[in-house]
Parts: C-alpha cells; structure tokens; sequence
C-alpha cells in the first residue's frame, strides 16, 4: 500500500483588514499570513477500497464527513475518477498538535495536506498553483496552507503574493482551553459594528487592497526590521472579540506589559500570540505571563516562524 506522512503547520495572522462585503456573502480581506513550526502531521495510506476513513487522537476532532480532511478527500475523488478508480480509498490519521478552534488553521492545514497526499499518492503530478485553486473550494485558508512561508492575501483570502520569509522570529501562543470564538460570529458582529467603514464598491476596495502591499507591515518584511513587525500587527476583528471576551484582552494585555516586539490576536481568537528574537526570550515571557494570569485553563506553546507549507516527513 502507498503511503505518506505530510505536516502541516499552523498559520498565523499578522495583519487582517476587512475591506468590505463581497457578492458570494464572504468579506473582503487584505492579510499579511504566517505559516509557524507548530504542526500537525498527517498519515495517509490507500486502503484498496472505495472508502475513506479518518482518525484522530483529539477527541475534539470529527472522524466522520464533517471533517475538513475528509472533504478534501472527497473533492479529490470527484476531480479525479479514474485515480480514485485505480488507487481505491485512503485512511486519513491525525496525530494534532496544533489546538483546535484556536484561530489558527487547524482544519485548513489538515485539508491541504490531504490534497498534497493524495497527489503523491495518486501520481496525479499537480503544480503547487492547480492543487491552491482545488484547496479554494474547501476554504479560504486552505490554498495557503499547500504553500506556506509569508504571503498577502485578498479577496476571501485565497488570493496569494508571496513575501521573503521570515524564519528568524518566535513566537509565544496562548488559548484558554475551554474558550471557543465562532469566526462566523465575529464577521457578522463586525459588520454590524462597523459596516459604515467598508469600501463603498469594487474599484474602492481595491484600492485599500492595493495599500497593504506598500504598507507599513509589508515594508518592515522586506527590511527584517523586527521590531517594526511588532508595531506593525494588526487585525480588525480585535475590535469587536476583544470587548465581547475579557480574558482574551486580559492575556493580550499581560503579554504586552512583558516588553514583547508585538502582541495580537490571531483571526478571530481566542489564541493571542507575542513575537520574540529568541528561544530563551520566548521561554522568560511565557513564564512571566504564566505568573500573571496563573489560569489552569491556560495553555502556552511555543514556535518559530516557518518558511514552509505542507511538505513530506523526513
């Protein structure tokens, strides 16, 4: 039996502006994404059935059809019959490292290397930008997750530029455990709020498009300029996650009283993240704000930025 063992690393969001809303019901975003060398890694091997199964060592995880990585699994079937037809089903097992409903593409990535896999597996031959446009029917998040690295996005997200990559920052991640943000909720919340702000038509939100790729974020990447990437975060939905979850701005607040380069929240939450130059840095912060807030519901990761997406286990 075919068989590969892929990871799939963790994204972060460096900057997120909603520009506006778009004819599909979606919004229109300009990001600055990060992928981070907190990763899941993915087993997949035909079965020499017509059946996919998936497993998971997080009970937290369906193993059923509603899972993302099955979905991809079946979109792969229905693009490729006849290498469905010759190769049969595959089992999907999850071994996940990256904290679920935590506003860090724990789904996507899984999805993505499901794509990658069954290419390998399927001899199928595809380029990195034909499996992007099939990750674009699953979700915004997943045409990022097959490349990797640093990279703008716009539109719904699945419009990629990449950027130089930044493998010389660390990171420190934190999510409450028991706490979940719905990202369906804090759109459509954003959108009550501060719908008035939106780009009043195509051309408009374009052009506010356009600006990210000048921008200060943007400029700071191309420079190394480290602790102009700390000043330079940003994310919309913190305007309304923020107010609506105490303890998400109260770990925001404590990581930055600790004299971190930056500290945000990733997509819509809850995981608040610090950046840091070094291993030891990242360490002394996680204990410093492990003190502050002395939560059990508390958990803190720690990571490097990665200038890869999914890519084979060694």
């Amino acid at each position: 039996m075919r068989s590969y063992t892929l990871i799939a690393p963790a994204k972060i969001n460096l900057y997120l502006e909603i520009l506006g809303d778009r004819q599909d019901g979606y919004h229109e975003l300009a990001m600055v994404l990060q992928s981070i060398d907190l990763a899941d890694r993915i087993d997949l091997r035909s079965n020499g059935t017509d059946v996919i199964r998936i497993h998971c060592n997080h009970p937290g995880v369906p193993q059923d059809k509603t899972n993302l990585a099955y979905r991809a699994a079946t979109l792969m079937i229905d693009q490729f019959p006849d290498a469905f037809a010759q190769y049969g089903g595959v089992e999907i097992e999850i071994d996940k490292r990256i904290p679920i409903a935590a506003g860090l593409a724990g789904g996507s990535t899984n999805a993505a290397a499901v794509l990658v896999g069954l290419d390998l597996i399927w001899n199928l031959g595809l380029t990195q930008s034909e499996l992007q446009e099939i990750a674009a029917q699953l979700g915004s998040d997943v045409p990022f997750c097959v490349a990797g690295g640093t990279a703008i996005a716009t539109g719904r997200g699945e419009k990629l530029s990449p950027l130089p990559d930044l493998d010389h920052l660390y990171l420190i991640l934190a999510k409450y455990r028991s706490l979940e943000v719905s990202t369906a909720w804090a759109y459509s919340t954003y959108r009550k709020q501060f719908g008035n702000t939106y780009a009043c038509n195509t051309e408009s939100a374009e052009a506010r498009s356009v600006k990210v790729n000048s921008g200060c974020l943007v400029n700071a990447i191309a420079h190394k300029d480290n602790a102009k990437i700390g000043e330079c975060l940003y994310n919309d939905l913190e305007k309304v996650v923020l107010r609506a979850y105490p303890q998400v701005l109260q770990l925001r607040e404590a990581f930055q009283r600790t004299g971190v380069l930056g500290t945000m929240m990733s997509g819509s939450g809850p995981t608040v993240f610090a950046l840091t130059e070094s291993l030891p840095q990242a360490q002394q912060i996680q204990t410093e704000v492990e003190n502050a807030i002395a939560n059990p519901d508390l958990d803190f990761w720690i990571a490097q930025f990665s200038p890869n997406g999914i890519r084979v286990a060694n």
